[in-house]
């Protein structure tokens, strides 16, 4: 599918890129495909529940990244893929996949996208999503808590253990890649405007 197009979008946890994912998707509708790296976490049968949930899910380690690049390079060269589910209630993966059929435009969502070159050189849009951390943490307790079934504590401690000194050493980093830095996410519409006009340059 050479007229596909690859987009990229990276940033702290809950920054907003799944939002600004969906601003896009808004735009161009059924030409859309979100492909999270979320989904890619390794599984990890052999361990307990309590054992997985000590696991460093924001170092590049804890990915199957291999997996998403040629799942990417397939998607661009027009072949459909079969996406890993991962549950994050019970931290792992599952047997099921979901079917995802190549389209015009390929949203790679993750806060490490941009952190291992391969991924990164298949990308035609890298787009960094910049959020005060004070917010993120908020939006991050809301989520974990209410859609994940974690307690205030095992958020705040993760938080504090793994996911900032990650943030620190990998994600934040990774901005310098970044073609487009939005501040304040899907909250900014003169950034998302003009991502969607370079977006419909790039179709036409």
């Amino acid at each position: 599918m050479s007229d596909c197009i690859i987009i990229g979008i990276a940033g702290g946890t809950a920054s907003g890129k799944t939002t600004v994912a969906q601003k896009i998707k808004e735009v161009f509708g059924s030409n859309v495909e979100l492909v999270s790296h979320d989904y890619y976490y390794l599984p990890h049968n052999d361990m307990t529940y309590e054992e997985r949930t000590k696991i460093n899910y924001d170092h590049p380690n804890a990915f199957e990244t291999d997996r998403l690049i040629r799942d990417i390079r397939d998607l661009k060269a027009g072949k459909a893929v079969d996406v890993p589910v991962y549950d994050f209630t019970i931290h792992n993966r599952v047997d099921d996949t979901v079917r995802v059929e190549p389209k015009r435009v390929i949203i790679v969502e993750g806060i490490l996208v941009f952190e291992n070159e391969e991924l990164r050189s298949l990308m035609d849009i890298k787009i960094f999503v910049d959020t005060d951390s004070d917010e993120r943490l908020a939006r991050r307790i809301l989520r974990d808590v209410k859609e994940r079934g974690r307690s205030l504590d095992s958020v705040l401690t993760q938080y504090t253990t793994t996911v900032k000194p990650m943030h620190d050493q990998f994600v934040e980093p990774s901005k310098r890649y970044a073609d487009v830095i939005i501040p304040r996410g899907g909250q900014n519409s003169v950034a998302l405007e003009m991502i969607n006009e370079r977006i419909k340059s790039i179709l036409r």
